[in-house]
């Protein structure tokens, strides 16, 4: 047996595991988790993380600094990297794509036995609806943006590697929320309260999703599963798809807001992005256009997802439900108001 085999978490014995990326809303939730039940944690970042943890800060770019700081890992959580809508090719392809490189580099030298990449199910999105589809292999000549495309090519790099010696394995967690949440939660409550948020199209198309404390089960689940996983990839959800219209209106309601009653056309919302994302792009704006063609097409197109194959293979299930997911955020709203 290796190192890492000689420790297998079973409730007594731990892992020494490395999470980049611990910042973000995933990342800190995944490492609170693996602190909760004694693992030896080390985290990688651009920023203090304020996390309780053995912390180095530095960039997912820079190799060296990233095998110094990964010494002695026996598990890698790669959660780091660019997430934007918009944005020059480059910076996607060298953070996503060349930050999944170095991070695979780094954990061979380090002689991590098990690397989880953090996905998502965009990287084989090619902009039909997705009605109770397995996780289709990774596309990068197909997929809709210069995030699932860096995204796409990172899962391909992150799967190539594995191998007897570090099993890889992906997860692609659909649609993240919960409290906290900058993502798809503050996108949605920032246009609703500057009253730029619309439904394209019917707003019935069947969407999935995922609460933060279930995402990041999953990715701890892939960490003591990785080993018999190694090579694949996996979708994980809630398991609960609700029409774009209900998701939308209820992290809305819960934020004391009136939810959107106004519809755009799809071609309308598509032709109107694709202009946006141009005028964007040749002003060289830092932030983000009121729509783009990758985010009407999310918005108006069926998304879920066949749970079976990820349940079994990751031995895990959601412990929180949509509906006690939104009273939590409904809660946490509350609570920030009244500190205002």
């Amino acid at each position: 047996m290796g190192r890492a085999d000689s420790r297998w978490w079973s409730g007594g014995t731990f892992m020494k595991v490395f999470v980049t990326g611990a910042t973000s809303l995933i990342g800190r939730s995944v490492v609170a988790r693996l602190v909760d039940r004694g693992d030896d944690v080390a985290v990688f970042q651009r920023r203090p993380s304020g996390l309780d943890v053995e912390e180095h800060l530095g960039d997912i770019t820079d190799r060296d600094g990233l095998a110094r700081a990964m010494t002695d890992a026996e598990a890698v959580v790669h959660v780091a990297a660019r997430v934007a809508v918009t944005g020059p090719w480059d910076q996607f392809e060298r953070i996503n794509v060349g930050g999944t490189r170095n991070a695979i580099a780094a954990a061979r030298g380090a002689g991590a036995r098990r690397f989880v990449q953090v996905s998502s199910p965009s990287v084989a999105h090619t902009g039909r609806s997705l009605v109770g589809a397995p996780a289709d292999p990774a596309d990068p000549d197909h997929a809709r943006g210069h995030y699932a495309r860096s995204k796409a090519l990172a899962e391909l790099v992150a799967l190539g590697a594995s191998s007897e010696t570090m099993s890889v394995v992906a997860i692609r967690p659909h649609l993240i929320w919960g409290p906290g949440d900058t993502q798809l939660v503050g996108r949605i409550v920032d246009r609703a309260r500057k009253g730029r948020l619309a439904i394209v199209g019917s707003g019935t198309a069947l969407i999935d999703s995922i609460y933060i404390d279930n995402a990041a089960d999953a990715l701890v689940a892939a960490v003591d599963r990785a080993p018999r996983l190694g090579g694949r990839a996996f979708v994980v959800t809630n398991g609960q798809p609700r029409p774009v219209r209900e998701l939308v209106s209820r992290i809305v309601t819960a934020a004391g807001l009136t939810p959107p009653r106004r519809k755009v056309p799809f071609q309308v919302a598509r032709t109107g992005g694709l202009i946006a994302e141009r005028l964007w792009a040749m002003r060289g704006a830092d932030s983000e256009p009121p729509m783009t063609s990758f985010l009407a097409e999310q918005l108006a197109t069926a998304h879920w997802f066949d749970q079976t194959e990820s349940r079994a293979a990751l031995d895990w299930e959601p412990k929180v439900s949509l509906d006690e997911g939104f009273e939590r955020l409904r809660q946490w709203f509350v609570a920030g108001a009244s500190r205002t």
